[in-house]
């Protein structure tokens, strides 16, 4: 240890002073300075450091005096008086070794901040990294690889990398002096992506390693994300591409984004004419919906404009579009009226055509065992095989269109169209139109191009008429013409159209006498009555009740989701005392109730299931005296009776009933509720 005397404890002597005091190897033994106030002076006996006015006595104890007060004169002073071996510094150097341990200081000052900067950049990265000396300790472990590892930087840095982080391989790059770039790999917990590097000094010599390495095993959980949207995308845009729908969405500035083929096909606008561009680009006459969803953040349906350089009428729907509550753009899906208009006609012509319906029953699926039924299914079966007109006669309910369509489909014609027109539900004029047909402008609101009449339209099958005695008497001139001249003329039209229809035509009314009421036209009934074939009603064949009730329970059955095996005796020998004045169809109406009455754990109809007070509407009860009866419960029973019957004739039609009773619709709902009518029944 150099021991030193201070001589001058001005600015330079304190500098010195704080220098030295920071020196393992230098020990000031003493400053020494006329000024008892100079500030080495303080600072010294703050350190614990001898001071004194004279610096003779400590000649014997140091090895090197600094003069530090720059006077020459106490440079020669001093130099004249130490003792051999003692060295003695003048004030120049001493000033100069001063300036000097003042830059070393900066400079170390200096690299310390440098170093913080670098410690804190390091261990601020997101990239871990690891370096290696030549040695192959460990020089470097930021924050990142502390957190990769789970090592704490204490308890590895001056470690041999190859024995405490052998995976490093920062060893093997030491050794080869080659990289290793982007190298996968596994840490267990974590996937890591690496880069080393060997560090060279400025002759290429390897001098050591240094190692980055990045977490990525959220970027594989990102890369698998990104790839389920991506086809998620990709399906979407099939989807949208493949839809006929037009669709057309805007972001949150009204700036076209997305639309598809759909849309071009419609619009004639293409993506070049749409994409980036304002949301009225496509509009033609009217308002664009996109700007009020995205002022008004509603939807907006059926909205009518025109679009495209066409002007196309459609109709728009558009929504917002809100992701997590916020406004992002809005979705138009566009249809072309035209379509609409398309749509609404096929829908008009499939009302009118729901008349038409194939023949779907045979003669399998008539029931009946009595004789003069036997009988009458015999002649139809016989009149199937002829071009012949048949006429149908009975009650209502009897059957008349089952046998109808069963004549049809045994008949040469099965193959073609099969239509049925109930005479009785149109007025005069509409029913001409619809029998014959109209040429365009025959009327206010014809259809352009005017309309085919059922008889065009089932040339070449059959024209089942129901209801024929209601037809009016202007009606029945044209339908005899068509019969006799096999053609038929259209309303507002004079070209004779020639037409192949085979006739099966229906009625409960007694022809007879309405042609002698001038009601029907003989000539008519003589060109229908070729085959007459009488249908007896229910009451006449009684035997037929039950195999008829076995046959409507399977058919509810099926329709309710019951398994109801049959009828007990006391129900079908309840059946058979009744009139039946709806015939079949009120058996069937009355089986249907019954089954809903059925709880679902019985299997057998019995009487108590049965609507008996139906039963007996309209009849005398054999176990009530009719003199017993009050005037108002006979009353009662006429009027529920009659007005069951007209609406059979009507097919249950609650405005022609109304009509043909002369009462009011809202009046016959009353009577209905009032005397326990079903309202479906008819």
């Amino acid at each position: 240890m150099v021991r030193v005397l201070l001589v001058g404890g001005g600015k330079g002597g304190t500098a010195l002073l704080r220098a030295f005091h920071s020196m393992e190897a230098v020990r000031v033994v003493a400053v020494v300075d006329l000024d008892p106030g100079a500030p080495a002076l303080g600072l010294a006996r703050e350190w614990g450091i001898e001071t004194a006015a004279d610096y003779r006595p400590y000649f014997h104890g140091v090895d090197v005096v600094i003069e530090a007060t720059g006077d020459v004169g106490v440079y020669r002073e001093i130099d004249s008086a130490r003792p051999p071996g003692v060295t003695l510094v003048p004030g120049p150097v001493a000033e100069l070794l001063m300036t000097l341990l003042q830059e070393k200081e900066q400079l170390i000052h200096r690299l310390s901040r440098q170093r913080r900067e670098l410690d804190a950049i390091l261990n601020s990265t997101h990239d871990a990294m690891m370096a290696v000396d030549q040695a192959g300790c460990i020089t470097l472990f930021n924050a990142a690889a502390q957190r990769l590892t789970g090592l704490h930087a204490a308890e590895v840095l001056g470690t041999e990398a190859k024995t405490t982080i052998p995976n490093s391989r920062l060893h093997i790059v030491l050794q080869t002096g080659q990289a290793e770039l982007n190298q996968l790999q596994d840490l267990g917990r974590v996937k890591i992506i690496t880069n080393r590097m060997p560090v060279r000094d400025e002759d290429g010599r390897v001098v050591g390693a240094v190692a980055v390495f990045r977490d990525v095993t959220e970027l594989f959980g990102l890369a698998e994300e990104v790839t389920n949207l991506r086809e998620i995308q990709s399906l979407l845009e099939a989807i949208i591409n493949a839809t006929q729908d037009a669709i057309s969405v805007v972001d949150r500035e009204g700036k076209g984004i997305l639309i598809n083929p759909a849309y071009t096909r419609l619009t004639g606008l293409g993506p070049d004419d749409v994409i980036g561009k304002p949301a009225t680009v496509d509009i033609a006459e009217g308002e664009s919906m996109h700007y009020q969803v995205l002022r008004t953040r509603r939807a907006v349906k059926g909205v009518p404009m025109k679009v495209g350089p066409a002007r196309r009428e459609v109709i728009v729907n558009c929504a917002p579009i809100l992701v997590d509550g916020e406004l992002k753009g809005s979705v138009g899906v566009i249809h072309d009226i035209s379509e609409i208009q398309q749509l609404t006609e096929e829908l008009d012509r499939a009302k009118r055509l729901i008349r038409k319906l194939e023949a779907k029953y045979t003669f399998e699926d008539i029931i009946g065992h009595s004789p003069s039924f036997v009988s009458a299914v015999h002649l139809a079966r016989s009149a199937a095989q002829t071009p012949a007109t048949v006429l149908l006669r009975g009650e209502s309910g009897t059957g008349k269109e089952l046998f109808a369509h069963a004549i049809h489909n045994e008949s040469a014609r099965r193959y073609h169209q099969f239509i049925r027109v109930n005479c009785a539900a149109f007025s005069e004029s509409l029913l001409e139109s619809e029998l014959f047909g109209y040429e365009e402008g025959a009327f206010t609101g014809a259809k352009r191009g005017g309309k085919k009449g059922v008889f065009e339209e089932a040339s070449g099958g059959t024209l089942f008429l129901d209801e024929i005695g209601e037809l009016p008497l202007p009606t029945q001139a044209k339908i005899l013409r068509a019969i006799q001249e096999k053609e038929i003329v259209r309303v507002g039209g004079s070209r004779a159209i020639p037409v192949d229809v085979r006739i099966i035509a229906a009625t409960h009314v007694n022809l007879e006498k309405a042609i002698q009421e001038g009601r029907f036209r003989q000539d008519l009934y003589y060109r229908l009555n070729v085959m007459p074939i009488v249908l007896p009603p229910l009451r006449e064949r009684k035997e037929d009740i039950e195999p008829l009730a076995r046959q409507f329970v399977r058919k509810f059955n099926q329709d309710f989701g019951r398994q109801v095996e049959g009828l007990t005796p006391r129900a079908i020998a309840r059946l058979e005392e009744y009139s039946w004045p709806g015939n079949v169809r009120e058996l069937e109406n009355v089986i249907g109730r019954a089954m809903i009455r059925v709880g679902y754990t019985d299997t057998w109809i019995d009487t108590v299931h049965l609507p008996l007070s139906d039963l007996g509407a309209g009849q005398i009860n054999p176990e009530e005296p009719e003199d017993e009866r009050t005037l108002e419960d006979v009353v009662n029973a006429a009027e529920k009776a009659h007005i069951q019957r007209v609406l059979d004739k009507v097919n249950g039609n609650k405005t022609e009933a109304a009509r043909r009773l002369g009462i009011s619709v809202r009046n016959l709902y009353y009577k209905l509720e009032k005397l326990g009518i079903d309202p479906w029944s008819g």
